[in-house]
């Protein structure tokens, strides 16, 4: 479901790291094709496209993240055409952690479930381990053409410029904009990549550079996932196109996924031609919640407790007995068995189950928080476990991982948690409707 361009998962997060202090494999030397096609402005092939705009050249190299031959292109590109300013599909965060190799070892699973970031770590961990699934077979590392770009470029002694949005914004934005169905989707797509054994060949791997084939996955996306799709390619898109737009210097080579190619050349032309603002600060962040949604948080809260104390009131005191049960009994036992289907210690379970009752019914903390939580304090992660997280994070071997459990006991409480909360609401359907008369009868009288 999620191509190698959708997202360049942050491998900070995994324990990965990418040296860029070596030297450009470019020997500064050209063939006389790459003198010709470098002094009549370069020639556009599929992953490559030279623009003229506002009398700035504006070179675009597609890749996929995996690619070997990703690498040897994007270094002979650079090398070639010795642009003013090399722009590259990364964030400052990325680039950071590509220059600190021990920079996992900083994360605190517990201050990242207290932030509000598991689902976010959970998904930045399966995406960075499905490239690394993906870029097995050619014995590539997930984002080794941009390390490539950045070391080809200091060699050169060319600035260098992070053109992406923060992975983190991006996931984020991606959840919140998505309904109910569509974080279900979201989350049994990301699941399914996890438990995936798909390793494409080299073949397979080079054609996701070929504009047909990225055609196909990006129309795949836009069925399943819109939303997803609007953030994780279309704003970024733009995104990129901005802040490239925004690049000092005269010529500008550029280091994308080949996804974004068309999209990021639409937007260059518009932003040369003056029909289209180079501001992105509408999407450079999580929208505020408004008035409303905070409102509607907690609608469900009180209508549940409103409905609870009609029981009592119009129904008696074994209607109302009822109605507490269910409640206690539906989001108790579900958020019970997703700690359970997660591999949790029997305690989070139990907190799991004596938890989420109380949790549901508070917008400020989920029960995936306090589970999660529990499970970190009561199997503590190892170094071992931060050192395989991004092998880890495929298949069975989630189990094994200490804090993937931790996450995965988040996920799937909060999950059984939700359903609880209206397989109960339902259940007050039914036994409201045995005293529904009542109801009436007391509000006429009212």
């Amino acid at each position: 479901m999620f191509s190698n361009d959708d997202v360049a998962a942050d491998n900070s997060a995994c324990g990965e790291s990418v040296p860029v202090s070596e030297e450009c494999a470019g020997d500064g030397s050209f063939s006389e094709t790459e003198m010709n096609a470098s002094d009549a402005g370069g020639q556009d092939s599929s992953t490559q496209r030279h623009l003229l705009l506002a009398g700035r050249s504006i070179i675009l190299v597609g890749t996929a993240h995996v690619s070997a031959k990703s690498i040897e292109e994007v270094e002979s590109a650079i090398s070639r055409e010795r642009p003013d300013t090399v722009a590259i599909e990364l964030d400052q965060k990325r680039l950071e952690s590509m220059r600190d190799p021990e920079s996992w070892r900083k994360m605190d699973i517990i201050s990242v479930l207290k932030k509000k970031q598991g689902f976010l770590m959970l998904a930045n961990l399966v995406l960075a381990s499905y490239q690394k699934r993906m870029g097995s077979g050619a014995d590539v590392t997930p984002g080794a053409e941009m390390a490539a770009a950045v070391r080809c470029a200091q060699s050169l002694g060319i600035p260098c410029s992070m053109v992406d949005r923060p992975i983190a914004v991006t996931l984020r934005r991606a959840w919140a904009k998505n309904s109910l169905w569509g974080k279900c989707k979201l989350l049994s797509a990301l699941l399914a990549s996890a438990f995936s054994k798909e390793q494409p060949d080299q073949e397979e791997i080079e054609n996701l550079k070929r504009q047909s084939e990225m055609d196909s996955m990006m129309e795949e996306l836009s069925d399943y996932l819109p939303a997803v799709k609007e953030v994780l390619i279309d704003e970024r898109d733009f995104y990129l196109a901005s802040n490239i737009w925004q690049c000092g210097g005269d010529k500008i080579l550029a280091v994308l996924g080949a996804g974004h190619l068309p999209g990021v050349q639409a937007h260059l032309e518009r932003l040369a031609a003056g029909t289209e603002s180079a501001d992105c600060s509408g999407i450079s962040g999580v929208p505020a919640k408004s008035i409303g949604s905070k409102i509607a948080a907690w609608i469900i809260p009180v209508l549940i407790v409103a409905l609870i104390v009609m029981g009592f009131v119009y129904g008696g005191i074994q209607a109302g007995k009822e109605m507490l049960g269910a409640w206690f009994l539906w989001n108790g036992i579900l958020a019970g068995l997703g700690a359970v289907i997660a591999g949790g210690h029997p305690l989070t379970v139990l907190v799991s189950v004596l938890g989420a009752p109380f949790t549901s019914l508070c917008p400020f903390v989920g029960i995936g928080i306090a589970s999660g939580i529990v499970q970190a304090l009561v199997h503590k992660p190892t170094v071992s476990d931060m050192e395989r997280l991004s092998q880890d994070a495929a298949g069975l071997k989630f189990y094994k991982n200490r804090i993937l459990r931790v996450l995965l006991v988040f996920t799937l409480s909060s999950i059984g948690s939700s359903l609880g909360t209206f397989v109960a609401g339902a259940s007050f359907v039914r036994t409201i409707s045995g005293f529904f008369d009542n109801i009436l009868q007391g509000f006429v009288k009212g």
